[in-house]
């Protein structure tokens, strides 16, 4: 009797170690993007544009990588949910170390297998590195070179797109400095935040005011149509002029500052250190925070003192003078 195959188990727990390291890169680097995207968003701000397009080429970097992580994850993911399907392939091909080629892996995981031999040199990832040594021991070096060198195009185009080493464009610089600015409250490009006030109110189309438009489905089309029937079988016939009026009405739109607007608006973030200029409009009129004014001390004067009944009774002195002038 063979003994058992030491294979799976081991690719298992490579897997798992790998699926952890992965994340815990994928937060660390999440955490390094939020802090260089504050300091893009100070160089906008300082007018340093030249040096923040320059660096906002990191950011774009760290982005793409963490994309690439992620889908690396889900292939190790794939692989360990199926682990005893890469054991029974291989098997069948000839066992450990055959350079059967690609005949030896399932057509399902064959994918996220050369995916992962693929990418793994290319990342930082120790782990990712021990799960392709376990892979390339057990479909054979053949297997592997096709894999390096994505013959049959076996590698997901994603990870091939993720690992290329190509400038960004100048539209995707740009597309990220106008969502870092608009993110940390900072007027770029210069103008930006009066276009977007004049874009706050709604703008009313065709059939949302009630049934006059055109285009309207709601009630207000339904009778206006039910008149369009009805009246050819009434009979009813207007004049040229008041038909005319009538259609320049129904084409008419309200203006855009025309009804209510949603009264209040804050930016996100809050007053975090992820904004560094947190605002609150209020019928689009900036809020600041005031302190409560302090009153001055007024003086006043004491109180009065209430006549009592007690105040009108004499003493005993005044009684004995008044019994002694009544004697005489």
């Amino acid at each position: 009797m063979p003994p058992p195959s030491t294979f799976v188990p081991k690719l298992k727990v490579q897997l798992k170690l790998a699926i952890a390291r992965l994340r815990m890169v994928q937060k660390r680097d999440e955490a390094l993007a939020k802090t260089q995207r504050r300091a893009m968003a100070t160089l906008l701000e300082q007018g340093k544009i030249d040096s923040a397009r320059i660096r906002v080429e990191n950011i774009i970097r760290s982005d793409v990588t963490t994309e690439l992580h992620e889908i690396l994850e889900l292939y190790c993911e794939l692989l360990l949910a199926r682990a005893g399907l890469l054991d029974t392939s291989s098997a069948a091909a000839g066992g450990p170390g055959a350079g059967a080629g690609a005949v030896g892996c399932d057509p399902g995981l064959e994918e996220a297998v050369k995916s992962i031999i693929y990418a793994a040199p290319r990342t930082e990832i120790k782990e990712l590195t021990t799960v392709r040594t376990l892979l390339a021991e057990r479909f054979g070096k053949e297997f592997v070179l096709q894999a390096m060198e994505n013959e049959g195009g076996g590698v997901s185009e994603r990870v091939v797109k993720k690992l290329s080493v190509t400038p960004p464009r100048e539209e995707l610089v740009q597309g990220y400095l106008e969502e870092i600015a608009k993110a940390y409250g900072v007027d770029w490009p210069p103008g930006r935040r009066e276009k977007e006030k004049l874009g706050e109110a709604p703008e009313f189309v065709d059939g949302e005011e009630g049934g006059n438009g055109e285009e309207s489905d709601g009630e207000g089309g339904g009778q206006r149509a039910k008149q369009q029937l009805e009246a050819p079988l009434s009979g009813e016939a207007e004049g040229d002029g008041e038909a005319d009026a009538r259609a320049q009405l129904s084409k008419a739109t309200p203006p855009k500052d025309f009804g209510p607007a949603s009264p209040l608006h804050v930016n996100p973030p809050s007053a975090t250190t992820d904004n560094i200029h947190p605002k609150v409009t209020l019928n689009k009129v900036e809020l600041t925070p005031t302190k409560k004014p302090v009153s001055a001390p007024v003086n006043r004067k004491p109180a009065e003192k209430k006549p009592s009944i007690s105040d009108g009774i004499p003493d005993v002195d005044e009684l004995a003078k008044r019994f002694a002038a009544l004697k005489r």
